[in-house]
């Protein structure tokens, strides 16, 4: 799919933001671990949250879906699945998720991948997973697990690779009568996404002990349905619309929580650094525009971020630096080259360091034609930079926003008082 964007675009409106496809995943799957069907309420859906679903229906699951929620019926975990092939298709969340799960509840079970998730790392996961026993065909997918994890224990991880390892195995440890912790052997980095699944697993019941480098779960518990439950409006997403308020747009989001656990609620930290001015109405919440400057930017717990501050770095006044953000290069793309490319392309005079980016804002860009990436955060990033261009912005493989936010552009065109 190839989007045309015309220069002067005033977006201006309201919102209702779609819920968090982080929060849903966590979501279905303690759901599928639980005792009792669960209902999950939530608005939009992306190919990464039915393939979740697709794969915790092949471990034994059930669901449906009907006027805006997921009901999920739990699987048999007393019920040994064999030789399965769980089909992770981009979603890098569901292989890290499921892979200790799987590896715990099956036997002799596959996980394959599609796009660029075959390349991305799983070797921490399965060294760690080692320690309970499991063995494993390689160390990227397509991944056999062929020997199962045998118990709750002590299972060391980095904390600088992927925030996506711990997870996987704290939503584990509830399996083993024992229990188990996870020991985190470096700092660690994204962790407002651990948070979001202790969260999620304490409203399915599961009692967690947080220490400076550990998260133990305590021994013979098990998940506990909450009957319901509403996922949190979604940060990741937000964050377009409010880096374009800080641009000129007049976008006002309802359906936010500025005390959840995701870490992209930083965003607006960052644009008030920039020079942006935060808004509360009684209609939600939006960005003043105001005079940007450049700034520094520490992006080791919000690297998604990156891109789409980048364009607002573009606007600002002045050199911005962006660091920390090194784990961006094992994306759906290599995200420091590609968001490099689709604004210079544009005409923004951009740096890639060893972990970030330089940028050096000009106010205004060229325009011009951009590629995808196959990357949904870099197509929606070049979509809300046409609001500084002078000419139109083409973007090739616009088709990418599938993945998470399937009704993005629908929305731009909604907003758009110039459609």
């Amino acid at each position: 799919m190839t989007v045309t964007l015309d220069p002067k675009t005033v977006l201006s409106g309201t919102l209702d933001i779609i819920s968090s496809k982080s929060d849903i995943h966590r979501c279905i799957i303690c759901a599928a671990l639980s005792d009792k069907p669960t209902k999950i309420r939530f608005t939009g859906l992306s190919k990464d949250i039915i393939t979740t679903v697709e794969c915790v229906k092949m471990l034994g699951a059930k669901a449906e879906f009907l006027d805006g929620c997921i009901t999920v019926i739990p699987c048999d975990k007393s019920m040994i699945m064999q030789g399965l092939t769980l089909d992770c298709a981009e979603s890098g969340s569901t292989a890290r998720f499921l892979l200790p799960i799987a590896a715990a509840i099956c036997k002799n079970v596959t996980l394959v991948g599609s796009g660029r998730l075959p390349e991305r790392p799983f070797s921490p996961l399965c060294e760690s997973l080692k320690m309970g026993g499991a063995v494993f065909s390689s160390d990227k997918l397509p991944i056999t697990v062929s020997t199962n994890v045998k118990r709750g224990d002590v299972y060391e991880i980095p904390g600088n690779i992927s925030s996506q390892y711990i997870s996987g195995l704290l939503l584990m440890l509830p399996l083993f009568p024992e229990g188990g912790e996870v020991r985190i052997t470096t700092p660690l980095e994204s962790a407002g996404y651990v948070d979001m699944t202790v969260d999620t697993m304490t409203k399915f019941g599961i009692k967690i002990e947080k220490s400076e480098n550990s998260y133990k779960v305590l021994p013979n518990q098990n998940y506990t349905s909450p009957h319901e439950i509403r996922s949190q409006g979604d940060w990741s997403s937000a964050a377009f619309w409010l880096c374009a308020d800080a641009l000129g747009a007049n976008v006002v989001l309802s359906g936010l929580d500025e005390s959840c656990p995701q870490g992209d609620r930083k965003v607006i930290e960052i644009l008030e650094k920039f020079g942006a001015k935060k808004i509360v109405t009684e209609d939600g919440l939006l960005i003043e525009a105001g005079r940007l400057h450049g700034v520094e930017i520490d992006a080791s717990n919000i690297p998604d971020l990156v891109p789409v501050l980048s364009v607002v770095a573009c606007a600002a006044r002045g050199k911005t630096r962006i660091y920390g953000a090194k784990r961006l290069r094992l994306k759906e793309s290599d995200r420091l080259e590609t968001t490099r490319d689709f604004l210079t392309r544009l005409g923004a005079d951009v740096t890639v360091t060893d972990d970030g980016l330089e940028i050096e804002g000009k106010g205004k860009l060229d325009g011009g034609t951009v590629v995808g990436h196959n990357d949904h955060r870099i197509v929606m990033s070049s979509a809300v930079c046409s609001l500084i261009c002078k000419n139109q912005v083409i973007i090739e493989g616009a088709q990418a926003v599938e993945k998470s936010y399937t009704t993005f552009f629908s929305d731009f065109d909604r907003l758009n008082m110039r459609s």
